[in-house]
């Protein structure tokens, strides 16, 4: 980096050097961004490998001591860590899938897979469940199975806890690193896995004692531990389930849409918040929302409003992908001159110079109005006729319209500077000393635009003067400029405050 501005700092062109710089810059920010997610990535992928070959391991390993020992509590681990084998894949697969960029058949991206994987997570899990729950009852009412314990069985038990431990910690900090659902869901599986085979460790350990005491009722403890184990799967299943579902619907998470209310309300211009929309797809969220603006705000003021709800939504959801809509509203508070404004802002037409006068009794509207210069005549006034027939049923109290229609200038007028006429120019300013108002007249400069003499001047004024007061002095003075010399075609005034004064 420090190369590339020793380059650029022997460049010829400055402009130049600045946009090769933003480039290189650009071209840094989006390759680190690209190694941040391919990291990403591999360490996802990394966790849910190892944590698919845990489950091979221990999975062989219950099979093996839970057929040796008849031990029905193992083998329903066994079964459980078999399912968990299953689901440890298809987590893997759907990792690998979920982190794919949004593509023109799915433009919300891949993170739906993750929900998915979690969803069929939840399904085999429900599934070992039944199964358990089918062979306890069997075992405690209608068939005796014996089970011996061995040295093997507590030891393959103990070293299941300790390899559940290790992978739910290592899985959890990666699913809170990167909001990974899919992992998350692994994570939250293999840390109820410790329970329920410190539940099996239990049977195991008072039948034994069952044995060696001749209590026959603690013989039946295995069974029981099984039904214990069911009964954390329920639990597990259960609270996946909920999560995965509500992922799957497009439920809002819990409390979110309220924070991003009370975020979007603080945001300066906005009129309402008509609709708020959130969903989750994989650990990506998305954001619709529908707001309320006064109908007589600028293109430009509503993306500025717009991007000030994007920042206050990213501020509760700070990776979010964020939409926003903006509707024109009519505010009560608008008078006669804003809704004669908006009715020119829907026509995309510039209007000024409004007055309004009362007639006794009837309003009178009279305004400019601005069009294309290359409309003929015909043309403007019918699209004048249009816009009056809106202010008239937008504001019927109005009784008449009047408009002066002006061409929007679109070509730059070739111009020649006027040499000083000092005689002229010591004319307007006797005019403009008569004004008690203005303070200083300067800057007087004249030109020639095809052929029309062109004046313009800086008036200083008193800073506490109104406005209206000044666009009233402005007029008078323009038409005293035109009286004293007829040969002005156009006068335009610049008023400034005392403690503005450029001279």
């Amino acid at each position: 980096m420090e190369g590339a501005r020793r380059i650029l700092a022997h460049t010829p062109n400055p402009h130049l050097s600045r946009g090769v710089l933003t480039s290189y810059n650009s071209a840094m920010s989006s390759t680190a961004a690209a190694y941040g997610s391919e990291s990403m990535r591999a360490e996802k992928r990394a966790a849910a490998g190892i944590s698919v070959l845990a489950a091979i391991a221990i999975a062989s390993l219950k099979v093996g001591v839970g057929f040796a020992t008849g031990s029905l509590g193992i083998l329903s681990e066994a079964a459980h860590s078999g399912l968990d084998l299953v689901a440890a894949v298809v987590t893997l697969l759907s990792v690998r899938v979920s982190d794919k960029p949004a593509d023109a058949d799915h433009q919300y991206g891949h993170g739906k897979v993750e929900n998915f994987s979690a969803f069929i997570e939840t399904g085999l899990l429900l599934l070992t469940c039944i199964w358990i729950v089918y062979e306890a009852f069997r075992r405690l009412f209608f068939r005796h199975v014996h089970v011996e314990p061995s040295v093997a069985a507590f030891l393959v038990m103990f070293f299941s806890m300790i390899v559940d431990f290790w992978r739910s910690r290592v899985l959890g900090k990666i699913a809170a690193k990167y909001d990974s659902q899919a992992l998350e869901a692994d994570a939250l599986h293999f840390s109820t896995d410790i329970c329920s085979s410190g539940a099996v460790v239990l049977g195991l350990a008072l039948v034994l004692l069952g044995r060696i005491y001749r209590i026959d009722w603690l013989l039946s403890a295995d069974p029981i531990a099984a039904l214990f184990v069911a009964g954390v799967v329920v639990y597990v299943s259960w609270r996946l389930a909920r999560r995965t579902i509500d992922a799957l619907l497009d439920a809002a998470p819990t409390g979110v849409r309220s924070k991003i209310i009370a975020a979007v309300q603080r945001v300066d211009g906005l009129l309402e918040i008509e609709r708020v929309r959130i969903r989750r797809a994989g650990n990506r969220y998305f954001a619709d929302l529908s707001i309320g603006l006064a109908r007589n705000v600028t293109f430009q003021r509503s993306e500025q409003v717009s991007d000030a709800v994007t920042a206050a939504v990213h501020r509760v959801l700070p990776d979010a992908d964020v939409v926003v809509h903006s509707a024109p509203r009519a505010v009560r508070s608008e008078n006669i001159f804003d809704r004669v404004r908006a009715v020119a802002t829907r026509h995309n037409v510039n209007v000024h110079d409004v007055s309004v006068q009362d007639l006794h009794g009837s309003l009178h509207v009279e305004q400019h109005l601005e069009l294309d210069e290359s409309l003929t005549l015909k043309e403007a006034h019918d699209r004048v006729s249009v816009f009056e027939a809106e202010i008239r049923h937008d504001v019927p109290e109005v009784s008449s319209i009047l408009t002066h229609i002006e061409s929007e200038p679109a070509t730059i007028e070739p111009g020649d500077e006027v040499a000083r006429d000092a005689n002229l120019e010591k004319r307007l300013k006797a005019i403009a000393a008569q004004f008690r108002e203005i303070l200083d007249m300067h800057d007087v400069q004249m030109k020639r635009v095809r052929g029309r003499l062109y004046v313009s001047c800086h008036c200083t004024m008193s800073d506490d003067l109104p406005l209206s007061r000044v666009h009233d002095i402005q007029t008078e003075l323009e038409t005293r400029f035109k009286q004293e010399a007829p040969e002005l075609f156009r006068v335009l005034i610049h008023p400034e405050p005392r403690t503005d004064n450029r001279r």
